[in-house]
């Protein structure tokens, strides 16, 4: 070959490389993580007031679970329906940036399943963090708008695709496709969680009616059992898949039939809500299913050879903590990402009761929604709150109930209520108080309202209120003491 032909032929090579997309350019390789040492869910409890936010959970053994936060919610949408179900949580491949991405979606605010599935939001929630601790504002992606006829866009989840150098992101549409209107999962490509491409069908099963909503992928150390990736599939059955490519071609190893587990076709105990998660420093692994039709909440089926479907049995050595949990995803967590997660939401701060300093024998209670102070409150848990820092302005506090966490005493109308955090502004501020000295007994204390210092809690007539302070009477009745 000439020595003209030759640099030209490298000319065309460079050029040829500088023409590539960025997915087919060179990547760098996942960092090292330090090994594992807990696990992280995070889900929703159901439809609830405040039910369809993000809850997180923590395990040390993968089996015995405990919540967070106080079972409160850990993050709330503030857009798009300002509610979240499913949500997905992943880690960069250097362990430097974490998201949760959800089905935007508020049963709870009056929606029928009807018009969430055919007239519901096409976007998804997104949050952003570096340390799993401090979160963004979410934001949505409107990653089904393109699909024609697209209905919804429900169950999310994602994965890093070593292949492209970037995240794929798939979830279930309904739409309308070859005459048949039924849910199909599709995906995107993204690197940033805010541009994406466009969606590409990625799971049709064949047949009229047969939809399929939940999917889960999980990467397999190893290709233990054959496979790099494994897939889940609630499609009527619980579907295991094998590939060794996440956009490549699937084969089907099999269902859980055999455990008397469906998703509906095979009647037996019918679940929903797939969610992987692997031992850690083992070759074992965690399905957990939803048992959504009995409302017994998750129990995971476990496996060392996700290659066969045999090799899953069914386990009973297992605790889900106090709430229930609902469609989310797990997260192995280095040393390091446990104690950062646990130090900020792993305390469990007592509950306290608010005595009266003129009527010692009453407490502020709710009762259907309404705040007063009542003696002999029953039940209990009624007259019990968590004082937390204040969600406006941390040198202040706010009172979280104990049986409705995620519900704060709010004043509103200067009347008090007990209310789901609907993460708003106004809300942090109306639910926040100064403590101070109290008014009527020094040795006690009172609280002055955060956005009006001119006003304080009261109970008047035993109703909670907020009010300027003017006499003696009114010094008293704005005076309380917390007791245990």
């Amino acid at each position: 070959m000439s020595k003209v032909l030759t640099r030209a032929s490298a000319l065309l090579a460079a050029l040829c490389l500088l023409l590539l997309p960025a997915a087919q350019a060179p990547r760098a390789e996942a960092a090292a993580l330090d090994p594992f040492a807990g696990y992280l869910m995070a889900h929703f409890t159901g439809e609830s007031a405040t039910g369809e936010q993000v809850y997180f959970a923590h395990s040390r053994d993968g089996l015995n679970w405990r919540d967070l936060n106080n079972g409160a919610p850990v993050l709330l949408s503030t857009v798009g329906t300002r509610g979240v179900r499913d949500p997905s949580i992943v880690r960069s491949p250097a362990g430097d940036r974490y998201w949760i991405v959800a089905t935007d979606l508020r049963i709870a605010s009056g929606t029928s399943w009807n018009d969430a599935a055919n007239r519901g939001s096409r976007s998804l929630v997104v949050w952003e963090s570096r340390d799993l601790v401090n979160w963004s504002a979410p934001w949505l992606i409107n990653v089904a708008g393109a699909i024609p006829g697209a209905g919804n866009a429900w169950a999310p989840e994602a994965i890093y695709n070593a292949a492209t150098g970037d995240y794929v992101v798939y979830w279930a549409t309904n739409s309308l496709r070859d005459g048949v209107t039924k849910h199909r999962i599709w995906y995107v490509r993204t690197s940033d969680f805010r541009s994406f491409t466009a969606p590409q069908l990625y799971i049709e099963r064949p047949g009229g009616g047969q939809g399929i909503i939940d999917t889960q992928i999980v990467e397999v150390p190893g290709s233990v059992g054959g496979y790099r990736y494994y897939r889940a599939s609630a499609d009527g059955h619980i579907t295991i898949e094998g590939s060794n490519s996440i956009l490549g071609s699937w084969t089907t190893l099999g269902n859980l039939s055999h455990l008397g587990i469906s998703n509906g076709t095979g009647g037996g105990n019918v679940v929903e809500g797939p969610m992987w998660m692997q031992f850690n420093g083992r070759n074992e692994w965690a399905l957990w299913l939803d048992q959504y039709a009995t409302g017994r909440g998750y129990m995971p089926v476990t496996s060392t050879n996700l290659g066969s479907v045999t090799n899953f049995r069914t386990r009973t050595d297992y605790q889900l903590g106090a709430s229930r949990k609902r469609h989310g995803s797990i997260l192995n967590l280095t040393a390091a990402e446990e104690s950062a997660v646990l130090g900020r939401w792993g305390a469990t701060t007592p509950a306290n009761r608010i005595q009266a300093y003129t009527h010692q024998d009453r407490y502020v209670r709710h009762a259907n929604y309404d705040v007063r102070i009542d003696a002999n409150v029953s039940p209990a848990q009624d007259a019990q709150f968590r004082v937390v820092p204040g969600l406006a302005d941390a040198a202040g506090v706010s009172f979280e109930s104990v049986n409705y966490p995620g519900h704060y005493l709010r004043h509103y109308g200067f009347d008090f209520v007990l209310a789901a955090n609907d993460g708003s502004s106004v809300f942090a501020a109306d639910a926040t108080f100064r403590q101070v000295a109290g008014l009527g007994n020094t040795s006690w204390s009172s609280f002055r309202s955060y956005n009006y210092p001119d006003r304080y809690v009261r109970h008047y007539n035993y109703q909670l209120r907020l009010d300027p302070i003017n006499d003696a009477q009114a010094r008293a009745d704005a005076t309380f003491r917390l007791t245990s």
